[in-house]
């Protein structure tokens, strides 16, 4: 929920994400099959509240989260829905780029989505005032971390430096991109790409889809309990 990155290749496009968390928030369910609103979806599974951060439908639609939209925000007491429901409420629709202008978002924590829809790249935002959707050149490489856990310096730092990795690797691929999510800035366990700071706050799990053709491949890799999980469908 917290570092994102987009990768189109000659071949392929890869969505790659960091989930962090507070360590007293459960592991999700590895990815499965799940009927949300008559549509078929994969999605990795929070224990807690029922929802996600990382989901694909059928058609080979990826709909990712981030915690925050622009800048962090002040926490409200409470909220009418999860973000993660929220996610699931958008996949659940026969075109979510289309129902990102009706949802009501009103009580909702500010949060950003990053969708694939439809060979389209789109950034949705929503501030806890106001939507906002702006789409992407898809030619381009795109990476986006969480505004609730790094401030704007940080998040221009780790911009920096996955142009670096892309200026040292010109022919990227999803096992690459992996490494790169998995390794980057080990040795910085504040802000690198998997986190831990002081047993409180770590990066629980990264998960990618891979689109080849008609062919998506989901990959999880929890790295809590050291477990991995794939699978892969054909898109209708």
């Amino acid at each position: 929920m917290c570092t994102v990155s987009f990768v189109k290749t000659d071949t392929k496009i890869i969505i790659t994400s960091n989930r962090d968390e507070m360590v007293t928030r459960p592991s999700a369910i590895a990815p499965q099959n799940y009927i949300v609103n008559g549509k078929n979806v994969i999605y990795p599974k929070d224990p807690k509240a029922g929802g996600t951060w990382y989901v694909v439908d059928e058609k080979g639609t990826i709909l990712v989260l981030l915690n925050g939209a622009h800048e962090k925000h002040t926490m409200e007491l409470s909220y009418r829905k999860s973000r993660g429901l929220i996610v699931l409420d958008i996949i659940g629709n026969v075109s979510p780029r289309d129902f990102w202008n009706t949802i009501d978002l009103d009580k909702i924590e500010p949060f950003t989505i990053v969708l694939f829809q439809e060979q389209e790249l789109f950034q949705l935002r929503w501030n806890g005032a106001k939507k906002e959707a702006i789409k992407l050149d898809i030619e381009k490489k795109h990476i986006w971390s969480s505004s609730s856990l790094y401030p704007m310096e940080i998040r221009e730092e780790r911009s920096s430096l996955f142009e670096a990795f892309l200026g040292r690797n010109t022919m990227v691929s999803e096992v690459e991109m992996y490494d790169f999510h998995r390794y980057a800035e080990e040795e910085n366990q504040e802000n690198g790409l998997v986190i831990n700071r002081n047993e409180e706050l770590k990066t629980f799990s990264i998960t990618q889809a891979v689109i080849e053709r008609n062919k998506v491949t989901i990959f999880h890799h929890d790295l809590i309990a050291q477990e991995d999980s794939s699978t892969s469908f054909i898109t209708i």
